[in-house]
């Protein structure tokens, strides 16, 4: 089901065409996915091992144009760097302004992502289908530098800008998402309980 915050986001991830040169700092990162990708694990040993690469290769937010950097007042926005061809993967720049969110969603195959300026804090869910309902199940902030990896199922998420700047994020998909339009594959509009106490 899709919400009508799901379609505001479908909006905001509308990926913006890619910069004519991609920098050379992008370039060992690309190389870096790449020689993963070839070793042909599974999603979630992918999701590990390329987190570890963008933790090698990070850039910084010049990656992006100056008016790129600026975002949006209409939502957060998803500006394509590149894609492999052959379509393995994608990465993709996440630009935020302070108060900016997703609606909750999952994705379509593994994601990496770090946090490139500022902050993001990032809400996980679990789907209870028998209660019809998502848990709470963790939160964590995400800060300049930090860098986290993920693999369906378990990927359930929310994600805001909580600082007071802008925030920018890159992303990189196991997919082309030039081609298939998003990373998201569902958005949830169930309702949220609390995470259940531990017994004892």
């Amino acid at each position: 089901m899709r919400s009508k915050s799901g379609a505001i986001a479908l909006e905001s991830e509308r990926f913006l065409a890619p910069r004519p040169s991609v920098p050379s700092r992008l370039n060992e990162l690309v190389e870096a996915v790449r020689a993963v990708i070839g070793q042909h694990a599974d999603w979630r040993q992918t999701a590990g091992l390329v987190a570890d690469a963008l933790a090698r290769h990070l850039p910084t937010p010049e990656v992006l144009t100056p008016e790129q950097r600026v975002g949006s007042p209409d939502g957060y926005r998803s500006h394509l760097l590149y894609s492999e061809p052959g379509g393995a993967f994608s990465i993709v720049a996440l630009v935020w302004r302070p108060g900016q969110v997703t609606p909750i969603h999952d994705h379509v195959t593994w994601c990496v992502f770090g946090v490139i300026r500022g902050q993001e804090h990032e809400e996980l869910f679990m789907l209870d289908e028998d209660a019809g309902c998502l848990v709470k199940a963790g939160a964590r902030t995400n800060h300049e530098g930090d860098v986290s990896g993920f693999a369906p199922p378990g990927d359930i998420h929310r994600v805001r800008n909580v600082g007071d700047q802008t925030a920018i994020s890159l992303h990189i998909y196991g997919t082309d998402v030039s081609r298939i339009g998003s990373s998201v594959r569902r958005y949830y509009d169930q309702p949220v309980a609390p995470a259940p106490r531990d017994a004892g």
